[in-house]
């Protein structure tokens, strides 16, 4: 499990409980207590809990998921159904992605799924994510660049006016964008600051813009806009995604693609 994934896999938990106890967690996540004592720490000083002594309770003003909410988190069994429904969305971003194109993979937990799609096919991928890297560094059909930048090492990407600097030089055919929310306005949305005008750079730097979304980003979390749905070529969603969004997705000229 990768370190994202794990902590998004924590602030679900919690929106489900609103408190939990690190022993729980790292029972329920089949990690070290040691391991969930960091990750929390990591998500205080990142502003997506707050951490108490011996655990962890939702930031203020959140409030917990009412149960039968299709958007709650149930344990190891809903964090797989999640990552079923990533995949199937990187299933499909990865059909749009032709041969001998030049695609940037941004930042984000579905983006390395889609690299993974991607072994064997003979495409330039651009990328600021190292758990893309990860996917095709010995993949000697892909033709592979890394951006520059300062590393986060719990998000394992890289960020900055470097990383800033490089897109500035890149022309890609599409940009596969993950994102934490959807809005009903058609807002799509960040919540990491740091990581927002690197997603944003990405967009200018392609002439097309898949975002990949499934059905638990809508309307999901975060208040940094990226883009709205006018902005976007494709939607890769799943079948629960609210309609009235996807509807504003089609009628600003987008296709909106069901996995």
């Amino acid at each position: 499990m990768i370190l994202r994934e794990r902590q998004d896999r924590i602030v679900g938990v919690l929106r489900s409980g609103g408190a939990a106890s690190v022993r729980d967690l790292a029972r329920s996540l089949e990690v070290s207590e040691s391991t969930i004592r960091r990750d929390l720490d990591r998500l205080d000083r990142n502003g997506e809990l707050v951490r108490t002594y011996g655990g962890a309770v939702l930031r203020p003003g959140e409030t917990v998921t009412e149960r039968g909410d299709p958007h709650r988190w149930e344990g190891p069994f809903a964090a797989e159904a999640d990552l079923e429904l990533k995949s199937r969305v990187a299933a499909r971003a990865a059909e749009l992605v032709a041969d001998d194109a030049v695609v940037l993979l941004d930042i984000g937990t579905t983006t390395p799924l889609v690299a993974r799609r991607l072994r064997g096919r003979p495409v330039t991928v651009i990328t600021s994510n190292l758990a893309v890297v990860d996917e095709l560094r010995d993949d000697r059909s892909v033709r592979l660049v890394v951006l520059g930048g300062v590393f986060r090492r719990n998000y394992r990407s890289l960020v900055g006016s470097l990383t800033a600097a490089a897109l500035a030089q890149v022309s890609a055919d599409l940009v596969v964008l993950s994102c934490t929310g959807v809005r009903p306005s058609g807002h799509v949305v960040d919540n990491m600051a740091v990581e927002a005008p690197i997603k944003q750079a990405m967009i200018a730097a392609a002439d097309r813009v898949a975002v990949v979304a499934s059905e638990t980003k809508f309307p999901g979390t975060g208040s940094l806009r990226l883009c709205s749905l006018a902005d976007v070529d494709y939607l890769v969603t799943t079948p629960g995604a609210r309609t009235e969004t996807l509807d504003k997705c089609r009628e600003a000229g987008g296709e909106v693609i069901l996995a």
